[in-house]
C-alpha cells in the first residue's frame, strides 16, 4: 500500500533546511529517470538481509518459511531511487521514505507508482518531514541515509537523531563526502561562489560554460571532463556537485570521530574492496601495510589514493559480535540462506553482489540448492554426500563470495 505524500510541518531545528529544500525544489535528486517497472539491477546495500549480514557477521532467525519482514527508513529519499529499491529487495517489509523537498517527493511518489514498488511491502509511506521530527514513528531495523548528513548545517545532530530511531542491534548505512577526491570540486564551488553563481537556472548555465571556457590543459576541466562528466549530464546531478549551497566533508580521521559522538558502532565500509591495500600495493609493500592493524590500512589507502570522494559504510547500534565462522563446530551449526542480490541463480556463472562475474563450482551449487530444499536446517544436517571437512571448504567459499548468508 502507497501512501500519498503526507506534508508535515518540516522543522527548521537545522538552519540549512529552507534553502536546502528550495534547491532541491529547483534541481531534484537524483536525477535518474523514471521507468515502468522493477529498477534496474540491484544494490546489495539496500537488501537488508545481505547488509546485516554483512555489518553483523549473521542473520536473525526468519519465520519458518517467511521472508524476514524489517521496519526500513529511508532517511533523505529524494527522488525515491534508494526507495524503490528498498521495496524491492525487501518483500513484506514496513518502508517509511522521508524528505524536506515537495519537488523531490512528487518524482519519488511517481517513480514508486510506476515501479510498483508499494506491491511489494505491506506499507510504503513517503513523507515530507524532516530527519530530525520522527521521535513518534519508534525505531527501525535499518535505515539508509545516502548523501544526507553532509548537507545539514549541524551533521551531528542528524546523526544523533538517526542513532535515536535505530533499533538496539539495528543498522544504518550512511554514505559522507570525503575531502581528498573533492579537492578539484571544491576549488571550483569556491570559484563559482565568489563569481557570484547560486544554484539557480543561470547558476547552472555559468557552472557549465565555466568548464567550457577554462582551458583545455586546466586541471578543473580535465578532472571534470574525465571523471565526473557522464555522473553530472544530468542537470540535478550538475548542480548537487558543484551549486549545492551547503556541504561538509570528512577525512576517515574526523568521520571515525563522527561516528563516535553518536555512540554506534563502526560496522565496516560498504565498498570495501577501496579500502584494500591489495588493490594499490605488491609485494613487499603489501606485506608492509597488511602487517598494520585496519584503521592504519584505512589511513595509508586514503593517503595513497587521492580519488576517494566519498565514505559507504555501516553501523550498529551496540556492541557488534561476529561468530566465529574459522570455527568449524560453529559454521556445523549454522544455517544459511542465499543472498538474494545474485544475478544468474541457479547457475555456476552468476553476477555477484557488486555485479561482478563469478563462478561456482558444481558442489557449491549442490550445497547451496540443499540448503533451499531444507531452509533452516544446519549445515552439519544438510543432505549432501560431504563429510564435515567438505561442508566447512564450501561454506567458507560461499561466505568468502558471498553467495550465502549465515544465520546464527
Amino acid at each position: 500500500m502507497l501512501d500519498s505524500i503526507r506534508a508535515v510541518a518540516v522543522s527548521h531545528r537545522d538552519a540549512a533546511t529552507p534553502v536546502v529544500s528550495a534547491f532541491y525544489d529547483r534541481f531534484p535528486y537524483p536525477g535518474d529517470p523514471l521507468q515502468d517497472g522493477p529498477p534496474p539491477g540491484y544494490n546489495w546495500r539496500w537488501c537488508v538481509d545481505s547488509a546485516w549480514a554483512f555489518a553483523t557477521g549473521a542473520l536473525p532467525p526468519a519465520p519458518a518459511g517467511q521472508p524476514r519482514r524489517w521496519r526500513i527508513l529511508d532517511a533523505g529519499c529524494g527522488t525515491g531511487v534508494s526507495t524503490d529499491y528498498l521495496c524491492h529487495l525487501n518483500p513484506g517489509s514496513e518502508v517509511l521514505a522521508v524528505d524536506i523537498s515537495p519537488g523531490a517527493l512528487a518524482l519519488a511518489q511517481e517513480r514508486s507508482r510506476r515501479s510498483g514498488a508499494a506491491q511489494q511491502v505491506t506499507q510504503l509511506r513517503i513523507d515530507q518531514r524532516s530527519l530530525l521530527d520522527l521521535e513518534e514513528e519508534g525505531s527501525f531495523d535499518y535505515i539508509n541515509s545516502v548523501g544526507v548528513l553532509h548537507h545539514l548545517d549541524q551533521p551531528q545532530a542528524g546523526l544523533r537523531a538517526l542513532a535515536e530511531r535505530l533499533r538496539p542491534g539495528g543498522v544504518l548505512h550512511l554514505f559522507l563526502y570525503a575531502d581528498g577526491g573533492r579537492w578539484e570540486i571544491h576549488r571550483t564551488q569556491r570559484s563559482l561562489t565568489r563569481l557570484g553563481i547560486s544554484g539557480d537556472a543561470d547558476g547552472l548555465r555559468l557552472g557549465r560554460q565555466l568548464f567550457r571556457d577554462l582551458p583545455p590543459e586546466n586541471r578543473l576541466r580535465r578532472h571534470h571532463e574525465q571523471r565526473w562528466a557522464l555522473d553530472t549530464s544530468a542537470d540535478a546531478n550538475f548542480a548537487d556537485m558543484y551549486l549545492h549551497p551547503q556541504e561538509t566533508s570528512y577525512n576517515l580521521e574526523r568521520l571515525l570521530a563522527f561516528v563516535a559522538s553518536a555512540g554506534l558502532t563502526f560496522a565496516g565500509f560498504s565498498n570495501p574492496e577501496v579500502w584494500d591495500p591489495a588493490r594499490l600495493l605488491r609485494g613487499d609493500l603489501l606485506e608492509r601495510a597488511l602487517s598494520l592493524g585496519e584503521r592504519e590500512q584505512w589511513a595509508l589507502v586514503e593517503d595513497l589514493d587521492p580519488d576517494i570522494s566519498h565514505f559507504e559504510f555501516f553501523l550498529v547500534k551496540g556492541p557488534i559480535q561476529r561468530p566465529d565462522w574459522q570455527n568449524d563446530a560453529t559454521l556445523l551449526a549454522a544455517r544459511g540462506e542465499r543472498n538474494r542480490c545474485l544475478w544468474g541463480w541457479p547457475g555456476t556463472g552468476l553476477f555477484g553482489p557488486d555485479l561482478v562475474p563469478l563462478t561456482l563450482e558444481a558442489e557449491d551449487l549442490d550445497l547451496m540448492q540443499a540448503w533451499e530444499r531444507a531452509p533452516g536446517a544446519r549445515l552439519a544436517d544438510l543432505a549432501v554426500p560431504l563429510d564435515a571437512d567438505a561442508r566447512c571448504r564450501i561454506a567458507r567459499r560461499l561466505l568468502a563470495l558471498r553467495v550465502l548468508l549465515p544465520v546464527a
